[in-house]
């Protein structure tokens, strides 16, 4: 029986490195740098600084903070992505992520959110 949804296609195969830059990578100082796990531990450090320079967190709080801002950026862009296929536009913009947070984040928050990346885009594009 045949699933009701599209069967998600595999992702292809990397192809394997040329032995000269196998070679070229081997010669750096060190050896090979273990890949980091990425997270926003550090950034929810930064803020929790601005706003309480005395205060601190716990790591399993931080553990929490982290994961909840992975699922929310996870939640807008999903919702991005969605409005994207919607308007039959094969590229992600700034007009797609704002659109995706006013639909995910509640009413004051959505506002706030819209304002400061605005400002970041403003930022970004003026430099």
């Amino acid at each position: 029986m045949a699933p009701t949804s599209p069967a998600k296609k595999a992702a292809p195969a990397k192809k394997a490195a040329k032995p000269a830059a196998k070679a070229a990578k081997a010669g750096k100082k060190g050896g090979k740098k273990a890949k980091g796990v990425e997270s926003y531990k550090l950034y929810i450090f930064k803020v929790l600084k601005q706003v309480h320079p005395d205060t601190g967190i716990s790591s399993k709080s931080m553990a929490i903070l982290n994961s909840f801002i992975a699922d929310q950026f996870e939640k807008i862009a999903a919702a991005a992505q969605q409005l994207s296929r919607v308007n039959k536009k094969p590229t992600l913009t700034s007009r797609e992520i704002q659109t995706a947070v006013r639909l995910v984040l509640p009413g004051e928050l959505a506002k706030h959110a819209v304002s400061e990346g605005t400002k970041a885009v403003t930022k970004y594009t003026s430099a």
